[in-house]
């Protein structure tokens, strides 16, 4: 089971990872889009755990819509209404409390949807979709297969880490770094490399 403080930890470590790893994740940014991937994310995150200390959420459900909300407002770029999407949807799913890994993991993908959904990205177009969708395709086979909560997300987020590092060979076809054509292949996506940090930061707190 996944109880409320698990989900304000996963904040707390996902905005230790993004600080500790904000420039590798801006200089990914830098080679093929706006260079704010790393910085913009730090102060986001920052601000969801500012904001989950200040008032301490009653459920997950609402850790997660607290922190979409404050993603969507305060994060510029694509990340922001992305991953603020993401949270805010996962939110809307959570209705119990704790939380099951089988009702985390349809939450999840409900989530995953929204991205797509507002992106209008698939899974090849390089972005973080090539991470988020492997991740939750993992949980669901957890799901199935019976295993504990700490395992699954363990696999969600080795599944997290593989999908961000095959977009390294391929060409974007959404968001800036479209633009750039043949000249995208040879780098990680950026919102691939930070979505995978948030699986491991889940796992981390998970176990």
């Amino acid at each position: 089971m996944m109880d409320t403080d698990l989900f304000v930890a996963w904040f707390e470590e996902s905005s230790r990872l993004i600080r500790r790893e904000r420039d590798r994740l801006t200089r990914l940014d830098a080679a093929i889009g706006d260079a704010d991937h790393g910085t913009n994310l730090d102060r986001g995150f920052s601000e969801v755990c500012k904001a989950l200390a200040d008032d301490p959420p009653g459920s997950a459900s609402e850790v997660l819509t607290t922190a979409g909300t404050i993603l969507i407002r305060r994060v510029g770029g694509a990340a922001g209404p992305l991953y603020g999407s993401l949270f805010r949807q996962m939110g809307r799913a959570l209705r119990e409390s704790p939380v099951t890994l089988a009702g985390f993991a349809a939450a999840f993908e409900d989530g995953v949807v929204a991205i797509e959904r507002l992106g209008k990205a698939t899974p090849g177009d390089k972005t973080m979709v090539d991470a988020l969708t492997p991740a939750s395709r993992a949980l669901a086979l957890a799901v199935r297969d019976g295993v504990g909560v700490h395992e699954a997300l363990v696999k969600a987020a080795d599944a997290a880490l593989e999908g961000a590092k095959a977009t390294i060979p391929m060409q974007a076809k959404k968001g800036r770094a479209s633009y750039l054509g043949q000249r995208s292949i040879g780098h990680e996506d950026p919102g691939a490399a930070s979505a995978a940090l948030l699986l491991e930061a889940l796992a981390s707190v998970a176990g």
